[in-house]
């Protein structure tokens, strides 16, 4: 397992600054840095702790006031990396979960607690773009392992006031399914 930090700022040319500050602090691996809606700039890293802690810090103290959010998760499951970049295809028709946050800090801590308490496939965490700053995660597998998934990631956005919505799709059609990937 490896650990990533994430940086969210409300500033896309403060964002670019602390991107490269970040990645010429310690060796990190970069894994996305992009502007999103409403005119936010969104930097995720990977690699050791104390390595993402220092390009953190590093791009903490760049954005300084620009900084909206920010986040370190030790020992990530690799799924949510996978899903952050799309790179997960689904073997079969499964049930569906989806959550909905305010927040893509949010949306990336749920997908972790979301993909740690069931043995569910993530299909997509969506960090914020072209969805008015709101973001989501997408999984599938078996009906119970869907429901504690998703009841998991939920908590998380409750905890902090960020959950806008969860449901779960027992048996979704087809179409709607092949829409998600």
């Amino acid at each position: 397992m490896i650990t990533i930090g994430f940086l969210e700022l409300n500033s896309i040319a403060k964002g670019i600054e602390a991107a490269d500050a970040m990645l010429k602090t310690a060796q990190v691996r970069l894994v996305t840095a992009k502007p999103s809606c409403p005119g936010k700039y969104h930097i995720l890293i990977s690699g050791e702790v104390a390595a993402v802690q220092s390009s953190l810090d590093a791009g903490e103290t760049i954005g300084q006031a620009n900084v909206v959010d920010k986040l370190i998760i030790p020992r990530v499951h690799p799924q949510v990396i996978e899903a952050i970049n799309m790179t997960t295809l689904p073997q079969q028709v499964n049930a569906v979960g989806v959550l909905e946050f305010f927040s893509v800090t949010a949306s990336i801590q749920g997908a972790d607690a979301a993909v740690k308490a069931a043995d569910v496939t993530l299909l997509e965490v969506r960090l914020g773009t072209g969805i008015g700053g709101k973001s989501y995660v997408i999984m599938t597998g078996e009906v119970a392992a869907v429901q504690a998934s998703v009841d998991a990631g939920a908590k998380q956005g409750e905890e902090n006031g960020m959950l806008v919505s969860k449901v779960v799709i027992p048996s979704p059609h087809m179409e709607i399914f092949q829409t998600l990937y």
